[in-house]
């Protein structure tokens, strides 16, 4: 099995993909994403289910190398190609970090999942599960989800660079403000960033600087 240089940016196998690092400009690519807080009707939060949009670009490199692999359907390279992308997300905490009131909470493993083709973009779509589910009766979960190298940025749904109103929803419990809270990485950051080489990616932790924050503000509620 081969694998593209920005699947591996992101932990993600692809079978089969040869994505030249050199076609891309950094951050190598985007995910575009949505989530959703999974909650009971007591508040008790269970896990996150997200989906990510990837890139026009990732996209149709992906449709293009999976429509020539012999003797399978689109489906079946999906249905293969999103295994793979669990698989290997596994091993890097699903690029997700989940804390409520501060503290980082420990996740549990991914068993419901799929890739598909949605208007001309590579989706996939997932639940994450947290360990040990958590009430969120006067607490706040935060999550930010990000490639720590910043090889390939991700960020909420947006228009005109506003969230849109299911770039973050929660998803049964209580009445929460849902705020989604840009990053605001130190300058020297941004030029380190800028100044890397189409084929490089950032020391591990430079991501975490420039992802997003969603929040689930359930205090005094």
């Amino acid at each position: 099995m081969r694998l593209a240089h920005a699947a591996m940016a992101l932990g993600m196998g692809v079978s089969g993909l040869s994505v030249s690092a050199e076609a891309l400009a950094h951050p190598h690519g985007w995910i575009d994403l949505s989530v959703q807080v999974m909650t009971d009707d007591q508040g008790v939060a269970s896990g996150l289910y997200q989906t990510w949009r990837m890139d026009p670009f990732y996209s149709l490199v992906v449709f293009e190398e999976l429509q020539q692999v012999e003797n399978a359907s689109l489906e079946q390279g999906l249905d293969q190609l999103g295994k793979e992308i669990r698989d290997n997300l596994s091993g890097e905490h699903y690029l997700t970090e989940i804390s409520i009131n501060g503290e980082r909470q420990a996740l549990g493993e991914v068993s419901e999942y799929t890739a598909m083709e949605r208007d001309g973009r590579l989706v996939f779509m997932f639940i994450l599960p947290l360990e040990t589910p958590q009430s969120l009766t006067d607490s706040t979960l935060t999550y930010q989800v990000f490639d720590p190298t910043y090889y390939i940025e991700v960020v909420h749904e947006a228009d005109d660079n506003q969230p849109t109103d299911d770039a973050l929803v929660l998803q049964g419990g209580p009445a929460c403000e849902l705020s989604i809270l840009p990053a605001n990485p130190d300058p020297e950051l941004v030029m380190q960033a800028a100044l890397l080489d189409k084929g490089e990616s950032g020391e591990p932790g430079l991501g975490r600087y420039f992802a997003e924050t969603g929040s689930v503000d359930c205090t005094g509620r």
